[in-house]
């Protein structure tokens, strides 16, 4: 059975340590656990542990990539590593370039852009610039709890507003409809869609393994506040993890269409550099009654590897498993009647953002 709980476990996060990033040739760290240690010592618990934001001041701000099985060329993500803790998360590895774990450092040392919104708007302003879509959350959660006090991702809708500019957002957090109004006057001219990912149904487990993301049921409340807002969402079934929550398929489907979703897809779990040796150590503290399956049947997924990054297979897996997958989500999107593709955001309504936005409003 699986333990839903563990005393080895770090209270409040996905990882269960750090692991230092080695691709680099970065020196070895260790944490200073002296003080728990004591901390221990008196009362025989683990204090949770402390997150800490770093203001990073980025001269640009979008992202350009030409991979040719993602269905945009630019991304936004107002902040590095991300709190919501989810033990899979492919970003991880990104934290080994700041001298940092993809572990614990990567859900609890946070570096937040506050000129993001400012850097955009001077990068819309660029005679040359051709709009097309931006897709934000695509690394970082961009409604992760942070964005409560920085609000980034709200100053980064706010100028999409001001000049039609589209754009997708992807997020596990119900915060975002804090912005409700800003997404639904972009939806109104078909400039924005939001995807939710919904990984598990049970709370217990979406508890460790996405220990500060939204809970399934908020998600999916969220997906039918959007949804009656105008909004066009999108579930993602991201990641299906083999033998972890690979049976909830039909349910997680059925739930997306009886609260509103139009579209949805699928993702099988990514394990790039040290994220697999991460989430080998979580299945070890939650799961080791099943451990070795888990991994084997990823590895079947992904051609005997623990991860496959070439392009289009990385997205759907390969050989049977992924047949699979791929035939039981096409049989329940029939069944529920949920459509086979995303959002088509339009980018000719674009005027660029004045040089004076309060002389604009005379």
């Amino acid at each position: 059975m699986p333990q839903y709980s563990h005393p080895d476990a770090v209270n409040g996060r996905g990882s269960t340590a750090n692991r230092t990033p080695s691709r680099f040739n970065l020196l070895s760290r260790t944490l200073d656990d002296d003080w728990r240690d004591e901390h221990i010592a008196v009362d025989g618990k683990k204090p949770g542990l402390r997150t800490s934001v770093t203001e990073e001041h980025s001269k640009s701000i979008i992202t350009f990539n030409t991979s040719p099985d993602l269905p945009f060329d630019r991304s936004i993500n107002a902040y590095r590593g991300c709190e919501h803790g989810c033990i899979y998360c492919y970003a991880r590895p990104s934290h080994a370039f700041h001298d940092l774990s993809p572990g614990l450092d990567f859900e609890s040392r946070l570096f937040a852009k506050p000129d993001a919104a400012n850097v955009l708007r001077k990068t819309l302003s660029k005679s040359g610039y051709k709009p097309a879509p931006i897709a934000i959350g695509t690394n970082t959660d961009p409604y992760q709890p942070i964005e409560r006090t920085y609000r980034i991702t709200r100053q980064i809708l706010e100028v999409m507003v001001e000049t039609r500019h589209p754009i997708v957002i992807t997020t596990k957090s119900a915060k975002v409809t804090e912005d409700i109004a800003l997404l639904a006057n972009l939806a109104k001219d078909n400039l924005t869609g939001v995807a939710l990912s919904v990984t598990t149904l049970d709370a217990k487990l979406a508890r460790i393994l996405e220990p500060r993301a939204s809970t399934p049921l908020k998600r999916l409340e969220t997906v039918r506040e959007l949804t009656d807002a105008g909004i066009y969402v999108h579930v993602n079934i991201a990641p299906i993890i083999p033998a972890i929550t690979d049976h909830e398929i039909e349910a997680i489907v059925e739930a997306a269409a009886k609260y509103g979703a139009r579209s949805v897809s699928w993702i099988p779990i990514r394990l790039p550099h040290e994220v697999a040796p991460l989430f080998r150590d979580w299945l070890d503290l939650h799961f080791p009654d099943r451990a070795d399956k888990v991994m084997n049947i990823i590895r079947y997924l992904r051609g005997g590897k623990d991860n496959d990054p070439s392009f289009f297979s990385r997205m759907r897996g390969t050989g049977a498993w992924a047949d699979l997958i791929r035939m039981r989500v096409r049989i329940a999107k029939a069944k529920y009647a949920i459509e086979n593709s995303k959002w088509d955001v339009r980018s000719d309504l674009f005027v660029p953002p004045s040089d004076d936005r309060q002389f604009s409003l005379f």
